[in-house]
């Protein structure tokens, strides 16, 4: 990855009118801006949300409040929960996001 020289510059997420992206439970609530290319999200899932797709785009997330599980398409999950990141590659491993609680996270994609 790499930036252009683009300024010095504070966000506020609050600052930012989410988008509420329905999945087959619940629901996520994006917050998002760019800086070149890539993509920095707040999102917030509510309370049972499962999404509604398997996502193979590569990410950095950090759960940021509550826990989420991932489900890889190989079968396998994992829990993401608070103070916790993980990596994940362009067309590497398919996945998908269950949270029981809800849980607020920072993507970087």
């Amino acid at each position: 990855m790499k930036f252009s020289p683009f300024p010095f510059f504070i966000t506020d997420f609050a600052d930012i009118t989410p988008e509420i992206k329905p999945g087959i439970t619940g629901h996520a609530e994006w917050r998002t801006f760019f800086r070149d290319e890539v993509r920095i999200r707040q999102v917030t899932y509510s309370p049972e949300y499962l999404a509604d797709h398997w996502c193979s785009k590569g990410h950095i997330i950090y759960c940021i409040e509550g826990a989420m599980e991932t489900e890889l398409a190989n079968g396998s999950k994992h829990i993401l929960q608070k103070g916790l990141i993980y990596t994940v590659g362009d067309e590497s491993d398919a996945h998908r996001t269950y949270s029981k609680e809800g849980c607020v996270l920072l993507i970087v994609d």
